[in-house]
């Protein structure tokens, strides 16, 4: 039993592969933009919301009003680290890092989600706890529950927006049994980064406004920095399942088991190909997935027809996933 590992050299696209890669590159535009417009959007609301919060939280000493000004910076500050993470992810591969920098964007998203737990929730929490040690009545509740209500309309447009994006992926990958199941299938965590945000700024507003309206009615400030302290660990558990994801994602996760059954498929209806071992796989980036594959191929093959098999098969994978970057077939023949 011979065992060599063939990377098939590189030849000219066929005109199939062309017009596969033709379009992925158009939809990869479409999809950079739209994310991007989206956080640039985001970013916009979010420094005029917090100006707002903390004007309020100033005037009127409110707790939660505080907490939510924090919230609002922090989401702009993460809105800009998305940033960095999606320019800085699709800088073309080098000698240094051949299989290029898709994985940026996955160390990005695991420091937004480390930011959102040390400074949104950790500030929140302890403004919560402080207010509850040393509490003083606020004032303004009207215009503390205006600014929630505007704030509410800008973060539930966002909300919209981005469930609708991510109804799209659930759509498209049905084998997902859940909104948790398909946030730890997603590849891209820009996607769900932005859904768990503002899922996060809906729920703490909304907790603001109950301790803010309870502080009014009870006369007691308690409220007031109980709703802090929710805001705080609404922040924290979001935090922790952002960077639970991101990491999986930065250590090297296998690309979705459709993709990876695909895979095998191809191999399988290769002429000249008898068996599959194991199809490995790595997601390099939410559009670049590394395959290696491990194979018995047809006894008495010569080596020329073992590396065209080879270079067949890896057409064959690259056409049915163009986000396929690499190929690596290690071969069994029997002499």
């Amino acid at each position: 039993m011979a065992d060599r590992t063939i990377v098939p050299q590189q030849e000219g696209p066929s005109h199939d592969e062309r017009s596969a890669n033709r379009f992925l590159h158009a939809f990869e535009q479409v999809e950079s933009g739209s994310s991007r417009i989206a956080i640039y959007s985001a970013i916009a609301a979010n420094v005029a919301i917090a100006a707002t919060k903390f004007t309020a939280a100033a005037w009127s000493g409110s707790s939660a009003m505080l907490a939510e000004g924090i919230h609002s910076t922090v989401d702009t500050g993460d809105g800009l680290l998305l940033l960095v993470g999606i320019h800085l992810s699709r800088r073309a591969a080098d000698a240094s890092h051949p299989f290029g920098y898709g994985k940026d964007l996955y160390f990005w998203t695991l420091i937004v989600g480390i930011l959102i737990f040390s400074v949104g929730g950790g500030m929140s929490l302890y403004e919560g706890i402080h207010h509850l040690l040393h509490p003083r009545n606020a004032e303004g509740w009207l215009l503390n529950l205006g600014v929630i209500g505007a704030a509410l309309l800008f973060e539930g447009a966002s909300f919209v927006f981005a469930l609708r994006k991510f109804g799209e992926y659930r759509r498209a990958h049905p084998e997902a049994t859940g909104v948790l199941d398909a946030i730890h299938t997603s590849k891209d965590p820009s996607g769900f980064a932005v859904l768990l945000e503002d899922g996060a700024a809906i729920a703490g507003l909304l907790l603001a406004a109950i301790g803010i309206t309870l502080t009014h009615l009870s006369g007691s400030p308690i409220f007031d920095g109980l709703a802090s302290i929710g805001i705080g660990l609404v922040l924290a558990t979001v935090a922790l399942l952002l960077a639970y994801e991101s990491r999986g994602l930065l250590i090297g996760e296998s690309a979705l088991r459709g993709v990876v059954q695909s895979i095998r498929t191809c191999a399988e209806k290769t002429t000249g190909l008898s068996h599959v071992n194991r199809v490995l796989t790595m997601q390099l980036g939410p559009d670049n997935v590394l395959v290696a594959l491990d194979a018995a191929f047809d006894t008495g093959l010569t080596s020329e027809e073992l590396g065209q098999t080879a270079q067949r098969l890896e057409e064959s994978i690259k056409r049915a996933h163009p986000y396929v970057k690499h190929v690596f077939i290690d071969v069994h023949a029997v002499r």
